[in-house]
């Protein structure tokens, strides 16, 4: 059986556990104190252009939602996200349980726009009996595959500051927006278009750590306080410098989220050759096709994925995902099968 349910079945890339391995001994001081994090961490600056930003190493991208979201909002503000964006859909009410609510769009791309925005902030007009919309959530790639340009970025990144509103991208699968094929933005556009995001290590193989940026200097004044008390501070803080400072040498982040992108295209041409749809238009390494149900049980035979939704005409749309690890093999196998049971 192998796994095309996720993107993080695997351990982390031989790189970092052997780097890992030879720092293993060596004395560091501790909460990301250590020579390893400063390093990972100018890195990060050098890359987006932004020497001012503030860097952060965390566990895990529910806990970095989590923790941004609750020390940027004041008690009575609130967050706008798409009704698919994980913090709605997949972080078992995470962030409601610090206070705050989620105010959910309709989205059949997964992406805001700002129009979205705008009826939100007419809908919740009537101070001070309602909460304040104060945080746009987005997603880079989103949970359903697809990805922001620049342009998209540009429009809603100049219509958030126009409403003196914070806008906050989760980029626990960055990585694979960026590589995509019709991709234009850069970790610097990114920067420059957000007043937070962070970068996914987790699903692209590292162990595990997500990198928190902070964009502006001014909101961040505190955020080390936050991040002790909501136990996110790391006394090895190192286990996480280490692996980005290993990601970014020598473009490892970006080799590894092009070729989880280049296994799932691989897959998708076939299927898009057989003459079968997809729920969404993808280019990252998440696909949503819809396959007859009698195909898809056949593959569960030796494939693991999810049934993302039932469809009528007693078909389905799955999801598979592939990972930095994905085994071509083993692709050309599953390919071989989609073909014979399509």
């Amino acid at each position: 059986m192998y796994s095309f349910k996720n993107d993080y079945s695997e351990g982390a890339h031989p790189a970092i556990l052997q780097r890992l391995m030879d720092t293993n001994q060596v004395q560091q001081d501790g909460y990301g104190e250590d020579a390893y994090s400063s390093e990972a961490k100018q890195q990060i600056k050098n890359i987006i252009g932004n020497q001012q930003a503030e860097i952060y190493f965390v566990s895990g991208g529910t806990q970095t939602n989590l923790l941004v979201i609750s020390y940027l909002l004041r008690p009575h503000e609130a967050i706008i996200s798409a009704k698919t964006g994980h913090i709605y859909a997949n972080e078992t009410g995470a962030i409601e349980a610090t206070g705050h609510r989620i105010i959910p769009v309709d989205s059949l791309d997964g992406k805001l726009k700002p129009a979205d925005i705008e009826q939100v902030l007419a809908d919740y007009s009537l101070r001070p009996h309602v909460v304040k919309p104060k945080l746009v959530y987005i997603s880079n790639s989103t949970e359903i595959g697809t990805h922001y340009s620049k342009t998209e970025l540009t429009e809603l990144s100049a219509y958030c500051q126009s409403k003196n509103l914070f806008l906050f991208l989760d980029g626990a699968r960055l990585g694979h927006a960026l590589m995509a094929k019709d991709n234009d933005l850069t970790l610097a556009d990114v920067s420059k278009l957000t007043d937070v995001f962070y970068i996914g290590g987790t699903k692209n193989g590292a162990l595990l750590g997500e990198a928190i940026v902070f964009n502006r200097t001014d909101i961040a004044t505190e955020f080390d306080y936050h991040l002790k008390q909501k136990g996110a501070l790391l006394a090895k803080g190192r286990v996480i410098g280490i692996q980005f400072l290993e990601l970014f040498k020598d473009d490892l982040y970006f080799s590894l989220a092009t070729h989880a992108n280049a296994m799932a295209m691989k897959i998708a041409k076939v299927i898009e050759n057989k003459g079968y749809t997809f729920l969404t238009q993808s280019s990252t390494n998440q696909l949503f096709p819809i396959l007859p149900n009698d195909a898809i049980a056949k593959l569960t035979a030796h494939y693991d994925f999810y049934v993302w939704k039932p469809l009528e005409n007693n078909c389905s749309a799955i999801r598979i995902l592939t990972s930095w690890n994905t085994d071509e093999e083993v692709v050309d196998q599953f390919i071989e099968e989609l073909e014979e049971y399509l």
